[in-house]
């Protein structure tokens, strides 16, 4: 279907035009995406590489750290080198790859934020039964239909992509390529495309939303029967969970659930989830997470330890 198409590039216009704006994103994003790598990459490391933290929690923990990583990396370092040119264009085919990373990513992260939710909730509700419920093959299987199902909705994407001819304009008003602004770049009436749009990534983010809401209700109000000492403990990591859920999912809703119009502050809200939510996660597990905290600062005296011997 891209032989329709008189489209071979798209122009991104970027957060701003402005010269001088410009070189202000461009280390702004560049601190953010160093950020994000760095901080999810010591996640990665120290969730490897202890063995106090081989639990289902940093199980999932470990999946999103990479999930979050592969997510920015496919969106930040472009627009951080489109910010030096200017004029920055993207092929069709590089677009379509990006819009496959992104919902991809995006939609990944969102499944293991729920089976986070899941583990929370087996923990807390059914501690009795939880080695045998949250069993290594269980997660493992767990995380595959996750993979399986952000496949297929990334897939649906760039099959809604391909059903769209662009015959010009090619000029993107956007940092990233994503079906809602080229929706506005198709020659043709782009209403049904847009109904499977909201129907597919609107409903994938305000389900999800509601889904992962209601869980962490039933688990704060089952923590009434529970000691001091493990409520606080619970509560601590819950509402890091509920920090995370509305950062990702309340942008990915004002987005992906309405017409197929576009707000001058869509470009704004877009950086929470992109580039914003992947460089807190780290921060909000670390920060709120004592036994993170341990295993890092053991992997760090260990380095150095290591550093001393040579």
């Amino acid at each position: 279907m891209q032989l329709n198409n008189n489209v071979t590039e798209f122009i991104l216009l970027g957060l701003t035009q402005d010269p001088l704006r410009k070189k202000i994103v461009f280390v702004i994003f560049l601190l953010f995406c160093l950020g994000t790598l760095l901080g999810n990459l010591l996640i990665i490391v120290t969730i490897k590489t202890s063995q106090a933290l081989h639990s289902p929690m940093y199980f999932f923990l470990f999946y999103l750290s990479l999930s979050d990583t592969c997510f920015s990396t496919c969106i930040a370092p472009r627009m951080i080198v489109y910010a030096l040119l200017s004029k920055a264009t993207i092929s069709f085919s590089e677009c379509i790859i990006q819009v496959f990373s992104l919902h991809f990513f995006g939609s990944l992260e969102i499944f293991i934020l729920i089976l986070m939710a899941v583990d929370r909730y087996v923990a807390i509700c059914k501690p009795l039964q939880y080695k045998t419920i949250m069993s290594h093959q269980v997660c493992g299987m767990l995380l595959v239909v996750a993979w399986v199902g952000s496949c297929v909705h990334s897939l649906t994407q760039i099959f809604l992509t391909f059903c769209l001819p662009f015959c010009g304009p090619n000029v993107i008003d956007h940092y990233f390529c994503d079906l809602q602004p080229l929706l506005k770049l198709a020659c043709s009436d782009t209403y049904v495309v847009n109904l499977f749009l909201v129907s597919n990534s609107g409903a994938i983010c305000t389900v999800s939303f509601v889904i992962l809401i209601c869980s962490y209700t039933i688990i704060l109000h089952s923590l009434r029967n529970h000691s001091a000492e493990g409520r606080r403990k619970a509560v601590s990591t819950c509402i890091s969970h509920i920090i995370v859920v509305i950062l990702f999912s309340g942008p990915c809703i004002f987005i992906y659930t309405r017409p197929a119009t576009t707000f001058p502050m869509d470009k704004i809200i877009s950086v929470f989830y992109t580039i914003g939510t992947p460089l807190l996660n780290p921060m909000i597990y670390t920060l709120r997470n004592t036994e993170v905290k341990y295993a890092m600062k053991k992997l760090w005296r260990k380095r150095l330890f290591l550093d001393d011997l040579r």
